[in-house]
């Protein structure tokens, strides 16, 4: 007689209908308190006459004074409620840029030049070759002019023709989808982490698209892949003190100064994961563009670990032995990540889970500290605050670490790692591409909610919740309009080269 295996309780129907129903009665307590209470109310009205009904009426004493003073009362409140009420920020549609085939950098092409511009260490190649293997990586990502030479040619000419191929370009496909003039911006923010030129980016697009000379401009740099988020920030408070305003972003990452020849490993991480990318985004809060814009900012929460020696030094740009200049990815970068993540959730968490997951947190929360109880951490389950999620595309450990971490499906992240895999890392842009993927793909419906969630030196750990506004049509344009149709791809582990 075979022994009789133990039933999965885990994936159990009943209880999955159990924790249904538990969450439902939580998060709608209220509602099925106020119901029978309702209830009773209407059945006593029921029994009563209309004369008792008039009499209770008449016997209800009103004075003028009080009723006026009730009244102001009320109006004052509301008043000062909607005056104190922070101004709605939209999202009114944004633009991504997309490098020409000109560009395109193969596996083949990347190695050989590797091998070229390295034929002084074979170690170094292999290590950029092992590295490319696992990245996530795929044959169609992008790298700006300069760096196709051989050697590479990163001159301060160079780097301000890539600033102006992927700025420029983003911004006329941004004025051409939104109708938006040039003169109509009120607020411009350029974010680039690594390349900072004088007169500065922001300046450089004023004098481009001959903007007002009243505009409020800022150029932020150094603030690495979450400067995106950052940027949408400032934007937030700035249409907060601004009213019938327009805010442009321009979030991107300029590639050729920062191509590194040298041959600490470290430092030749970023060579195999950043590739070309920039995005031009729309943001106002004019009553008027409610009924056209796409999104919604609900939320938007900045955690900074900069404080912490490991955090500050995990992404340093430095000179090596040799006194070539790069980016030195920390070895324990990941766990870093990890801690800021927890930090930027512990935050946002309750402002953006139902009642019944932020119970089961605190009960797990009193059952470990105040009883010592050895029950493990109670990991929320974000899959029902959130319908979509745009993980930042740093690289493919990135994205495992994540998904694992916050326990989501493959397709959860699957716009993270086809961007990834078709345009690289790159950088504070990466997020609007992925964001592009889901519309592309036709999964975003009116109502939906979207986490963005990226990483920066320092370090950071920015996120922003969007509600999706409106139900538009599938875009059939864009930097994925031609390659939507193949994807998602299968990626293997390895890609033996």
């Amino acid at each position: 007689m075979s022994q009789a295996t133990m039933p999965d309780f885990s994936s159990s129907v009943k209880l999955k209908y159990v924790k249904l129903g538990y969450q439902y009665l939580v998060n709608h307590f209220l509602s099925l308190l106020l119901i029978p209470i309702m209830a009773i109310i209407a059945v006593e009205l029921l029994r009563m006459g209309p004369e008792d009904i008039l009499n209770v009426w008449n016997s209800l004493h009103f004075d003028i004074v009080q009723v006026l003073c009730s009244s102001f009362l009320v109006i004052f409140i509301s008043t000062v409620y909607f005056m104190s009420k922070p101004r709605t920020v939209y999202l009114v549609d944004y633009s991504c840029y997309k490098p020409p085939v000109t560009c395109r950098v193969p596996f083949a092409t990347f190695m050989e030049h590797s091998r070229l511009i390295l034929k002084d260490s074979p170690k170094s190649v292999e290590f950029q070759m092992r590295i490319l293997e696992r990245s996530g990586l795929g044959e169609e990502t992008c790298l700006p002019p300069a760096i196709h030479y051989i050697p590479p040619t990163p001159t301060m000419d160079e780097a301000r023709s890539e600033a102006q191929m992927v700025i420029f370009t983003a911004m006329d496909d941004l004025f051409k989808k939104t109708g938006l003039l040039p003169k109509d911006i009120d607020i411009l923010i350029v974010n680039c982490s690594l390349f900072s030129p004088t007169p500065s980016l922001s300046a450089m697009v004023i004098n481009k698209y001959k903007l007002r000379s009243n505009i409020k401009s800022f150029n932020l740099s150094g603030m690495g892949c979450s400067a995106g988020l950052i940027s949408v920030d400032l934007a937030r408070d700035l249409l907060q003190v601004h009213p019938n305003s327009n805010a442009v972003i321009v979030s991107t990452e300029i590639i050729t100064p920062n191509y590194y020849k040298g041959n600490e490993r470290a430092m030749l991480l970023p060579n195999c994961l950043f590739r070309m990318g920039s995005a031009a985004i729309l943001m106002s809060n004019r009553r008027s563009d409610r009924w056209r814009a796409k999104y919604k900012l609900c939320h938007l929460v900045r955690t900074h670990r900069g404080a912490d020696d490991k955090s500050f030094y995990c992404v340093y740009e430095q000179e090596d032995r040799e006194g070539k200049i790069g980016i030195n990815l920390s070895k324990d970068l990941m766990a870093i990540a990890g801690e800021a993540l927890k930090a930027n959730i512990t935050t946002i968490g309750p402002l953006v889970l139902p009642a019944s997951e932020q119970l089961l947190f605190l009960l797990s929360l009193i059952g470990r500290k105040i009883f010592n109880l050895k029950w493990k951490p109670y990991i929320p389950d974000f899959k029902l605050a959130f319908e979509h999620f745009c993980i930042h595309a740093g690289g493919r450990a990135v994205i495992d670490e994540l998904q694992k971490n916050l326990q989501l499906s493959g397709e959860h992240v699957e716009a993270s790692r086809m961007t990834l895999h078709r345009f690289g890392n790159t950088s504070s842009s990466s997020l609007w591409y992925e964001l592009c993927y889901i519309e592309s793909k036709g999964r975003m419906r009116r109502g939906d909610r979207v986490w963005q969630i990226a990483f920066g030196s320092g370090f950071k750990c920015n996120s922003a919740v969007w509600k999706y506004n409106r139900t538009i049509k599938t875009p059939n344009d864009g930097p994925w309009s031609d390659c939507i149709d193949r994807y998602p791809v299968f990626i293997p582990e390895v890609v033996k080269l």
